[in-house]
């Protein structure tokens, strides 16, 4: 089973998450294996985004929103685009759409070893750094006029040089919009995808844990030793001890020295698992249809015999014929706009 774990260091300002993340990440993959017009995605996209995976249930595990976590990364290579979606309860997706092979010869700056990484960043999303790490939160129940909120950060640090790791790319995306230190260390392979999370709490956080008094305004950015401490322990986890471990022996092995305090379920803050879901329908994609208009419908029907529509996430086919098409346009049978949005592409 998939599963989270939050922990706190005792009198510390300091927090942390760990995920591991084994059979939904499994159901993703399988199921793109599966697509017989696409086939698997290359070792490299899949290690991204497994890695993308398991940031994206830290983040919305560590927020707590009610509502749709969307971490996307689009930019100039053959990765043009990977997606994925993590729910209020953890429930989750992802896809990514490859074109072409990355150009391997460009010269790496930053790690001269890709198979260090199992990917860069600059081969396959970055390669004229433009690329770019978007994410969005899509509240379940909005206000009136309430938009989504969406952050973007380039893969390029304050200095224009390139990223080559994704974990790397949140950090910076942390410092800015949050103001908060973040150490991020992230790992994948075809049967796990893994992350650890250590942060800084804010000032006031910091007071009432370390019983001191902090003023509200002060810039801990950058300054906090007990954070500067624990962070170094947190980097030097291995990618194979992130996947390989269970989850108390990698805080054993980087914390036995710390206070280090895992939070228990309880009744008012119960465990979730992460698991593979996907929210497309047949309601949704009739709605999609319909939104083509009846005459462009019909010309799809007449070239193909039929309207085939196939979910990127989940792999799901749907299939209208003539007659399926023309229930769709017939005033009495449009069908209502579906309550939450629609991420289906």
């Amino acid at each position: 089973m998939s599963e989270v774990h939050k922990f706190l260091f005792e009198g510390l300002p300091v927090r942390g998450l760990l995920v591991k993340l084994t059979d939904c990440w499994q159901e993703v993959l399988k199921r793109r294996a599966a697509n017989k017009d696409t086939g698997a995605y290359p070792p490299e996209v899949r290690a991204l985004l497994g890695e993308m995976t398991a940031a994206a249930v830290l983040m919305q595990t560590n927020i707590k929103f009610n509502g749709a976590l969307v971490l996307q990364i689009f930019g100039d290579g053959p990765l043009k685009l990977a997606v994925v979606e993590v729910q209020a309860d953890l429930s989750l997706r992802a896809t990514a759409k490859v074109v072409g092979e990355p150009n391997l010869t460009v010269a790496h700056s930053v790690d001269p070893d890709p198979q260090a990484l199992g990917y860069q960043l600059s081969d396959w999303v970055n390669v004229r750094n433009q690329g770019k790490c978007a994410i969005t939160l899509d509240p379940k129940d909005p206000f009136p006029g309430q938009q989504p909120y969406q952050g973007v950060v380039p893969f390029f640090d304050d200095l224009g040089a390139p990223i080559e790791r994704f974990q790397e790319v949140l950090e910076h995306y942390m410092l800015q919009s949050e103001q908060l230190d973040t150490t991020l260390v992230l790992a994948s392979n075809d049967d796990v995808a893994a992350g650890l999370l250590i942060q800084r709490l804010p000032s006031l956080g910091m007071g009432n844990l370390g019983g001191g008094k902090v003023l509200q305004d002060e810039d801990q950015i950058g300054l906090n030793e007990d954070f500067k401490r624990i962070s170094i322990l947190a980097k030097t986890l291995t990618p194979a001890e992130l996947l390989g471990l269970a989850p108390d022996e990698v805080l054993h092995r980087l914390f036995w020295e710390e206070r280090c305090v895992k939070l228990e379920p309880t009744v008012d803050a119960p465990a979730l698992s992460p698991r593979f879901a996907c929210s497309c329908s047949k309601e949704r994609v009739s709605r999609m249809i319909q939104g083509l208009g009846e005459e462009e419908a019909n010309s799809i029907i007449a070239e193909r015999n039929e309207i085939e529509v196939g979910c990127e996430f989940c792999g799901r086919q749907y299939h209208y014929d003539a007659v399926d098409a023309a229930a769709l346009f017939a005033t009495s049978l449009v069908l209502p706009r579906p309550a939450e949005p629609d991420q289906m592409h």
